[in-house]
C-alpha cells in the first residue's frame, strides 16, 4: 500500500486539494511522503517555450508546506505534461506525442524506493481516457492501487459516487478511502440539505457495503493558502 490512487467523482471536484493536504496530514504522522501526479493538461508554456512543472504538484507543495523536491524539479512527480487543457488522450494527440504508461509507472517505482507513501493524483475521473485505448480505471487496475475518492455535496453527488464505486468493485479494486470535500458547499453551489443529506447517505453506504473504507472530511477554509487545513487521519490509515 504505498501508493495510494486519488480520484475523483468529477473534474473540478478537489483532488489536487485533497491529495496535498491528505500528504500534509501523513507528514504529520511522520510518514515520509511525495505526491504524484498521472498527467497533467492546461499547462502554460514558459518563456523558453517548454512545459513547467504541472500545475497541481505546485498546489501540492504548498499544501505540504515544503519547497519542489529534486524529483519535481527533473519532472520525475509528473512526467507527462500538455498545454490542451483536455482529456489526456487528446491533450496527447494534439501534442504529437505518444504516452507510454510504463513511464509514469517506473517514475512511480523510482518514487517508491525514496518514500514511504506515494500519493498518485489522476486526472479527471476514473474512466478518463489517458490514451486512445486505455481508460484511467485500466492503468489503476493493471497495477492494483488502492483509491482515495473525493466526493462532495452537490446535488448529483450520490449517483456520480456510487457509480464511481461500483466501477472500482468491478476491477476488483479496494476502496482505501471516500473523502467528502465542503469546498464547493456555498449559497450558490451547493444547497446546504442536500450536502448533509449527502454526506449521512454516504456514510451509511459505506458502513453497509465498504466497511473499512476510512471516511474523510477536506474542510471548507481548506485552500493553498491555508496553513490551518487540515484532514484529520485515523492512527492506521496507511
Amino acid at each position: 500500500m504505498s501508493v495510494l490512487f486519488v480520484s475523483g467523482i468529477d473534474t473540478d471536484i478537489g483532488k489536487t486539494y485533497a491529495t496535498g493536504l491528505l500528504a500534509k496530514s501523513l507528514m504529520q504522522q511522520g510518514v515520509n511522503v511525495i505526491t504524484q501526479k498521472l498527467v497533467q493538461t492546461g499547462i502554460s508554456k514558459q518563456p523558453d517555450g517548454e512545459l513547467g512543472i504541472a500545475d497541481d504538484i505546485l498546489s501540492h507543495r504548498q499544501l505540504m508546506q515544503m519547497p519542489l523536491q529534486p524529483c519535481d524539479l527533473d519532472f520525475t512527480t509528473c512526467p507527462y505534461r500538455y498545454e490542451k487543457p483536455a482529456s489526456p488522450h487528446l491533450a496527447t494527440k494534439l501534442s504529437g506525442e505518444i504516452l507510454d504508461p510504463d513511464m509514469i509507472t517506473n517514475a512511480t517505482k523510482r518514487l517508491q524506493a525514496q518514500y514511504d507513501a506515494v500519493l498518485l493524483e489522476g486526472a479527471g475521473g476514473l474512466l478518463v481516457p489517458i490514451t486512445e485505448n486505455l481508460l484511467t480505471l485500466d492503468y489503476i487496475a493493471e497495477r492494483g492501487y488502492p483509491i482515495v475518492l473525493v466526493t462532495s455535496g452537490r446535488l448529483g453527488s450520490i449517483n456520480h459516487t456510487l457509480l464511481s464505486l461500483e466501477a472500482i468493485k468491478s476491477r476488483g479494486l479496494m476502496i482505501h478511502s471516500v473523502i467528502y470535500n465542503h469546498i464547493h458547499d456555498d449559497a450558490e453551489q451547493t444547497d446546504a440539505e442536500i450536502a448533509n443529506s449527502t454526506i449521512d447517505f454516504l456514510q451509511a453506504y459505506l458502513a453497509r457495503y465498504y466497511p473499512k473504507a476510512h471516511w474523510l472530511v477536506l474542510a471548507k477554509q481548506a485552500n493553498e493558502h491555508s496553513d490551518k487545513a487540515d484532514i484529520a487521519l485515523p492512527t492506521a490509515f496507511i
